[in-house]
């Protein structure tokens, strides 16, 4: 009976911590969100390079806030920079393992780049956590089926032939 109290505190206590842990993201500071916003607006209108400073800039502001990192993310793979945007999510992962926009894009980047069983790895951390069903599963799944964009070589990437031939 002389535990009880103390029982109860620390249940209590418990239940506080882990309902702290499970509350979801928290909201960016206010510059940060202005930041985030300039970023989006720019990657929305192609300017790629401005969507990064604005997010990097953001990054400065609020370090602790892990959606800017997808940000990053999706603005390096706008830009073609498919390793650097899995840097990105990696560290997203690092914050947050179970962030499905995380992995899902992850996934996607992989994909891009050529590494198609990788990728299906993320596929089925993905499926393990939200099933088959989730959109960020799906929309991986397609583009692991529709395989890595062809890459297109262009004539300064090609050496020409040296050899000399005789002709008769």
């Amino acid at each position: 009976m002389r535990f009880a109290p103390a029982a109860a505190a620390l249940s209590l206590a418990l239940v506080v911590t882990s309902s702290v842990g499970w509350a979801g993201q928290k909201a960016p500071s206010p510059r940060a969100a202005v930041l985030i916003a300039e970023g989006q607006s720019a990657l929305a209108a192609g300017d790629t390079q401005g969507a990064i400073d604005a997010f990097e800039a953001a990054l400065a502001v609020d370090p602790a806030h892990t959606p800017i990192f997808l940000r990053l993310a999706e603005a390096a793979r706008a830009d073609q920079l498919q390793g650097k945007a899995i840097t990105y999510y990696r560290e997203a992962l690092n914050r947050d393992p179970r962030n499905l926009a995380a992995i899902a894009g992850e996934g996607e980047a992989l994909v891009e780049k050529g590494a198609v069983e990788k990728a299906k790895g993320n596929l089925a951390k993905l499926e393990s956590l939200c099933g088959a069903s989730c959109p960020e599963t799906q929309v991986l799944s397609a583009r692991i089926a529709a395989g890595p964009p062809v890459r297109i070589q262009t004539a300064e990437a090609t050496m020409p032939d040296t050899s000399v031939t005789q002709s008769n």
